[in-house]
């Protein structure tokens, strides 16, 4: 049985509010903390096997191949796996908004590449690209790739 384009698109959806609640959380350390780990968790195959990762806005440690990487990029805080980390999710943002160019479906796996869009509080949208590759772990959708970039700006 294949992976459907409606399974994907709500491991999008649960990906993008799993990024908004980890920013309403800023304030209270603890909780954002245990909630984001277990956002990874849910949303990532950190404990099944290889996950590469190429978050946006990382100029040094561009990969992050395990779970504490990945958290600290999320997260950053005292006790952050990368110095140049400043919490992505904790922006805060009000909204994650995916438009895909194309999804490749498979049996076990799925590919979903395009565009997407994070509000801030101010409503101001910042566009990034991403490629999300999933693998079907026990039923649910999991990122085992994940690579995100800003749109390429021709100099002037």
């Amino acid at each position: 049985m294949m992976i459907t384009k409606n399974q994907v698109l709500d491991a999008q959806e649960k990906w993008g509010n799993g990024v908004v609640k980890i920013g309403s959380l800023k304030q209270q350390r603890t909780e954002c903390e245990t909630f984001a780990s277990s956002f990874l968790d849910e949303r990532y195959a950190f404990d099944s096997g290889t996950v590469l990762f190429k978050p946006t806005k990382c100029e040094l440690e561009q990969f992050r191949p395990t779970k504490a990487e990945a958290l600290s990029y999320f997260i950053a805080g005292e006790d952050r796996a990368c110095d140049e980390d400043k919490g992505f999710a904790i922006q805060p943002w009000t909204k994650v908004r995916f438009e895909n160019t194309g999804i490749i479906l498979e049996e076990n796996r799925a590919i979903a590449m395009g565009n997407y869009f994070f509000t801030d509080l101010e409503g101001n949208e910042a566009k990034v690209e991403y490629t999300f590759g999933y693998k079907l772990i026990n039923g649910e959708l999991k990122i085992d790739v994940h690579h995100s970039s800003f749109p390429f700006v021709m100099a002037k």
